[in-house]
């Protein structure tokens, strides 16, 4: 199994997870925050192309998620995953087939890819975050979460990889020009992950086994790429190399598990 990332920030979000059994490869969207065009881009830049894609998982509605999904599930006959609370978050869109919902702790199969929704503290309509496996690695996947739960942490135990959302430095935001509103909203129970509570869920999940951690959606104002990896590489107990960080514009290249 490998993963990789189109990019991850508040511009928009897409990574691929892939599984491949020798004779047959199944691929995963995870979100797909862009216009259709960009995603086209990005998915080219990682040598695939739309109709690569096998499955899309949204995580909920927000439009640096959300982006193309309607359409490329569209264009392309993309069967889509999503909670049904994200589904009428968007409109209640008619996929002609093409949607299945969601719930946290059922699992679902696609191709080689085993997929493991699981819910998560946010300011959207029903989210969901996931871990993905093909019966041998798994991929903890955590982007957007306002605080620490128990059964997050327990979805993100023991994963060989995680994606990690880093997406503020505390003091950074709390000295920011963004509105005292925008900053509670952010910071809060609801809101995005701070570097140091990412560092706290990294710090439980840790174990042996574990081979990669990445920082992703951090905020172009209120962090630092440096920043991220410092709190993440001291939970981890690793070099601050060891990190990789998740690009806006270019996220990251593929990443292979096992």
């Amino acid at each position: 199994m490998r993963f990789c990332s189109l990019g991850s920030g508040s511009a928009g979000n897409a990574a691929v997870v892939e599984a491949s059994d020798g004779s047959t490869t199944s691929r995963l969207l995870i979100d797909c925050g862009f216009s259709l065009r960009e995603l086209s881009l990005r998915l080219g830049r990682a040598g695939l192309q739309p109709d690569d894609i096998d499955g899309v998982f949204v995580t909920h509605e927000h439009g640096d998620h959300i982006g193309c999904a309607v359409a490329l599930a569209r264009l392309y006959r993309v069967p889509v995953w999503m909670s049904r609370g994200t589904w009428q978050a968007i409109g209640e869109p008619d996929l002609a087939g093409l949607l299945h919902f969601a719930r946290d702790g059922q699992a679902i199969a696609l191709g080689d890819l085993q997929i493991m929704p699981y819910t998560v503290a946010h300011d959207a309509r029903e989210p969901l975050q996931l871990n993905c496996s093909d019966g041998e690695s798994r991929l903890g996947v955590l982007t957007d979460a306002g605080s620490i739960t128990q059964h997050l942490i327990a979805h993100l135990q023991g994963c060989d990889a995680l994606l990690l959302e880093c997406n503020h430095d505390s003091g950074m935001l709390a000295a920011s020009r963004y509105p005292a509103s925008v900053k509670a909203r952010i910071g809060g129970r609801l809101g995005h992950l701070a570097n140091d509570t990412s560092a706290e869920i990294l710090a439980a999940c840790t174990h042996s086994g574990l081979q990669f951690v990445v920082a992703a959606h951090l905020s172009e104002q209120n962090n630092r790429p440096e920043f991220a990896r410092a709190a993440l590489a001291q939970a981890w107990g690793t070099r601050l190399a060891d990190i990789c960080v998740a690009d806006a514009l270019t996220g990251f290249d593929w990443l292979s598990l096992g």
